[in-house]
């Protein structure tokens, strides 16, 4: 018990630099300024990189649905058959048909390429988060020729509620004048905003009947959108739904889950993450060293020291100890700091942001190149937990040279000169 108290006494009492040492005390401040600058940026990133996913997961899922069935011929025949089996299937909160199709927008003079999408005003509302994210208008006005613009999109062609637009698509009628697309006329009676800046873009919503009467798909559609309680359970449902649809069509149906229609994107999301971990734990690493060559530059210069305790009795494994709790609390002090500097942060992030953008003049994030105007940010307890353990892991590991090389000293040759 004794020894370890002394052990304690001078493991901090060597954080003390005397007159003479002040570079060595530098460099032990410049170890743990690094620690924490280290340990403060990894929560910051993952942070911001799990709240981004978790965004952008939202918001994909607010207009796309958790699961898609469609047909390989590209139509889905006697879709209510379909949709009476899907929504009589276990664990299916919500199901409904749509028709999806390129058209091109026109509008005061301006003309632009669009996602056009049918869906069944009643059965939307359970499959997609459209009528929460409407700004303007109610879904209900849909029927009758109506149509439901991207915020963006409004704005860019020019027109607002009340307004008509001329829709036109590739199905082309045959004339005297030769073959002409399709197109007509439709009232804006609503606009939506998603948050993403590619959907509020590209997207007009029609009703079912409208888009089956301009595409000629009379009683067919493009596929079948299914909600699941909880997004995870997608891919429990893809395959249920795999096995009761497969009697009904012979060539079989397409079936899949956000997750597959996304994957790309998320898999991206997950790589840069990866990298990000481990182009900043580069930061902790180097800090690491700083305290190694603190460490061994201390040894060096309480070599004498060293060897009095030595032929006071001092065991090698004390001295190791020593230095051991000496490179310890640089770690766990730099740890700490940084801990509380990175939550401060993270949980922070959008009005420092919006600070410097105020102050600067600029805008960090741009909805055109991010998908997302805004810094979002949720700090997860696993990655705080594991960032901490691994920076303390890295810090006591840094020690163990510079102790065993004080453990070492010889108190003759020490002691030699004196």
């Amino acid at each position: 018990m004794l020894a370890n108290r002394y052990e304690w006494l001078v493991g901090l009492r060597y954080l003390r630099a005397k007159r003479t040492q002040h570079f060595i005390s530098v460099i032990t401040l410049l170890s743990m300024g690094g620690i924490a600058l280290g340990v403060a940026a990894l929560i910051v990133v993952l942070a911001v990189m799990t709240g981004f996913r978790e965004t952008l997961q939202n918001q994909i899922l607010g207009v796309t649905s958790h699961v898609t069935i469609r047909s390989y011929t590209g139509e889905v025949s006697q879709f209510a058959t379909v949709l009476d089996v899907v929504s009589q299937t276990p664990g299916v909160a919500g199901a409904s048909p749509y028709i999806v199709g390129q058209a091109m927008v026109q509008a005061k003079g301006r003309a632009i390429g669009v996602t056009m999408r049918g869906i069944d005003i009643q059965r939307e509302k359970q499959v997609s988060d459209l009528e929460k994210n409407m700004v303007r208008g109610r879904l209900e006005q849909l029927a009758g020729f109506g149509v439901i613009l991207g915020k963006n999109l409004a704005t860019n062609l020019g027109v607002s509620l009340g307004d008509s637009i001329t829709l036109m698509v590739a199905t082309a009628n045959v004339t005297a004048m030769g073959t002409m697309p399709r197109m007509k006329r439709f009232t804006v009676v609503g606009l939506f905003s998603s948050g993403m800046y590619e959907y509020d873009s590209s997207l007009a919503y029609v009703h079912l009947p409208d888009a089956q009467a301009l595409l000629r798909m009379n009683q067919t559609v493009s596929g079948i959108e299914v909600k699941t309680p909880d997004p995870d359970q997608a891919f429990q449902i893809q395959k249920l739904l795999e096995q009761r649809l497969a009697p009904l069509n012979p060539d079989g149906f397409w079936i899949q889950n956000w997750m597959e229609m996304n994957y790309n994107f998320f898999r991206a999301l997950r790589l840069e993450k990866a990298t990000m971990f481990v182009i900043l734990f580069l930061v902790v690493v180097v800090a690491a060293f700083n305290i190694v060559s603190s460490l061994i530059m201390s040894v060096m210069e309480k070599a004498q020291e060293i060897a009095i305790l030595k032929t006071m009795g001092a065991t090698a494994r004390g001295i190791m100890t020593i230095f051991i709790i000496n490179g310890g609390i640089i770690g766990l002090t730099g740890t700490l700091a940084g801990l509380l500097l990175g939550l401060s942060l993270a949980y922070n992030l959008e009005p420092v942001l919006g600070a410097i953008e105020k102050v600067f003049g600029i805008q960090i994030l741009s909805g055109q190149v991010y998908y997302i105007d805004h810094l979002p940010s949720k700090v997860v307890v696993s990655d705080v937990v594991w960032i901490t353990g691994v920076s303390l892991a890295i810090s006591l590991l840094a020690t163990l040279y510079p102790a065993w090389r004080a453990a070492r000293v010889d108190p003759v040759e020490a002691l030699r000169y004196e």
